[in-house]
């Protein structure tokens, strides 16, 4: 696959862009803050319904603006399709393949597929479970767009769930002592089916994928770290115990064992009964605490978890290992996404940017964001097609230019902020941070595509 045009307008700092692409290698560059990482954060939007960078879209779209626009004609297989998405500052976000409107945004999952490197990769080792759900949320809807939907599904009854357990608190704990615990009660029982209904196929669908990846995983780390231990990884569940039970193991893995498998119904009916076990404690808590919402990735480095144990640079390898195991998960399932590389280079030691190296030999389409050109390995240079990417202030605001002619009246000086990599320009996240929410599988992969708003659940305390 590969991506022939992108065009975006009112995108984050573009006003306008109208960019046609090559498959090969291709290389954006321009201090930070100037607007490169907008470019490929839009194809990313167009591939996963979500921003790596933000958690709202009203981020998204340029100040003073009610909408953005963004199209892309992907070519795979000599087969060509043109995904349109209007992503609304405050409403909802409507989409296109060709000239031909869609039910839903989520109706152009599969058009555009991309596998992102970036240097917040770190956090998939080090960070919380929800950047790990997301890597594999990202994974799964590529693989299974109806996947999507059930998601965004399940997202809106698990806040349904929890506004009933903290809204009707009393009325619950009274039981059907009460008309009103009645009541309560047998909502309750109608969410508890559809989170189980659903949540299993999540479960049901994750899991597959971590035993899909798993030798990828292990073949590609191996390779980057000779003498390290090796990497496996593991699901793990918050209804662990209860498939144990059914001869399921989850939660720890080893080298030489393929990672579990279940079905979507055993995984619905393990959900619904423990719903059924933890009722008392969810009523008195005010939330689900049984979901794949709050399951996790066990990254693994022989018989130790790779978070707390591994070194600064086994963490980076084993990041490195679990996207470039992405981009051969996908490879294998016959469509092979573009490769985004975000300033990554400038993270990485030597061995690592080889390993990126021949990866971009390998791959189809490659798009590359750099602060200077010299943070781009010779071997790539040599290939690539360059787009310098600069930004200057106009009557209608701070506004990107690609391949601009240069003129000192035009360019911007870089400030202090920029020069560190600040985020308060327009190649930064738009003023609005990631933030918890109390619903929803994760916002970093997950978006209903109605409300143009992605929420995310925030892991409490079991």
């Amino acid at each position: 696959m590969f991506v022939r045009s992108l065009r975006l307008s009112d995108f984050r700092s573009w006003r306008s862009l109208d960019l046609d692409l090559t498959p090969g290698v291709t290389v954006f560059s321009g201090p930070n803050g100037h607007g490169k990482t907008n470019i490929v954060e839009a194809l990313g939007y167009l591939a996963h319904l979500s921003s790596h960078r933000v958690n709202q879209d009203s981020a998204l779209v340029r100040d003073g603006q009610r909408q953005a626009v963004l199209s892309a004609t992907a070519v795979n297989h000599g087969r060509e399709l043109t995904a349109h998405l209007v992503v609304k500052a405050h409403g909802t976000n409507s989409a296109a393949v060709n000239r031909t409107a869609c039910r839903s945004p989520r109706d152009l999952l599969g058009i555009v597929r991309t596998t992102l490197f970036a240097p917040e990769d770190l956090a998939l080792v080090r960070g919380e479970p929800e950047q790990r759900r997301a890597f594999l949320d990202e994974i799964t809807v590529a693989r299974y767009p109806r996947l999507g939907g059930v998601r965004a599904d399940y997202d809106r009854a698990l806040r349904q769930r929890n506004a009933l357990l903290r809204r009707s608190s009393m009325a619950l704990r009274s039981g059907y002592m009460t008309e009103d615990g009645e009541a309560a009660l047998a909502t309750l029982d109608v969410w508890d089916a559809q989170l189980a209904r659903l949540g299993g196929q999540i479960m049901s669908a994750r899991m597959q994928v971590v035993h899909d990846i798993s030798p990828h995983v292990a073949a590609t780390y191996q390779r980057i770290a000779l003498e390290s231990r090796p990497a496996h990884l593991a699901y793990t569940s918050t209804v662990d115990d209860a498939l144990a039970d059914l001869g399921i193991m989850l939660g720890s893995s080893a080298p030489d064992r393929e990672p579990a498998l279940v079905t979507p119904e055993i995984a619905e009916a393990t959900l619904l009964g423990r719903f059924a076990e933890r009722r008392d404690r969810e009523i008195e808590r005010g939330t689900t605490l049984t979901g794949p919402h709050r399951d996790d990735v066990v990254l693994m480095l022989g018989d130790r978890p790779a978070k707390g144990f591994a070194s600064h640079g086994e963490s980076w390898s084993y990041a490195l290992t679990l996207r470039l195991a992405a981009f051969q998960l996908h490879r294998a399932d016959g469509t092979e996404p573009v490769v985004i590389l975000d300033d990554v280079f400038a993270e990485l030691d030597r061995a690592r940017r080889r390993h990126l190296v021949e990866l971009a030999a390998e791959a189809e389409q490659v798009l590359i964001t750099a602060a200077v050109d010299e943070d781009i390995p010779d071997e790539l240079r040599a290939i690539a097609t360059f787009h310098p990417v600069r930004a200057r202030v106009t009557a209608d605001g701070r506004i990107s230019e690609i391949d601009p002619e240069e003129g000192p009246a035009e360019r911007l000086a870089e400030g202090p902020a920029e020069r560190l990599g600040g985020t308060d320009g327009p190649d930064g996240a738009g003023g609005a941070d990631r933030t918890e929410d109390d619903g929803g599988v994760d916002s970093a992969s997950s978006t209903d595509g109605t409300t143009g708003t992605a929420v995310k659940e925030a892991d409490d305390d079991a």
